[in-house]
């Protein structure tokens, strides 16, 4: 879902340097760059608000991610199970 060429382009992006998590490590942080997943510094003072998942490429579907995104981190395994 993140990379339209079977990953081929988040090979080349991901390498973990220059600001971004290497493809084979999964990361969370606040306010960290380097993190696969970058929560903001407010929303995690607040403890509410949104989060940045810097996995996606850019020729990418957003509706497909959007979907992989909502289904992995706000459905129920049951709820996505039943939707297919």
């Amino acid at each position: 879902m993140y990379d339209p060429h079977g990953g081929k382009d988040n090979m080349r992006r991901l390498t973990g340097l220059h600001e971004t998590s290497s493809i084979d490590d999964f990361s969370a942080g606040v306010a960290n760059r380097g993190a696969s997943i970058r929560i903001p510094r407010q929303v995690g003072q607040e403890q509410k608000g949104y989060f940045e998942d810097r996995r996606p490429a850019a020729n990418c579907d957003p509706y497909s991610v959007t979907q992989a995104i909502a289904t992995t981190c706000l459905l129920d395994s049951e709820e996505a199970d039943e939707s297919k």
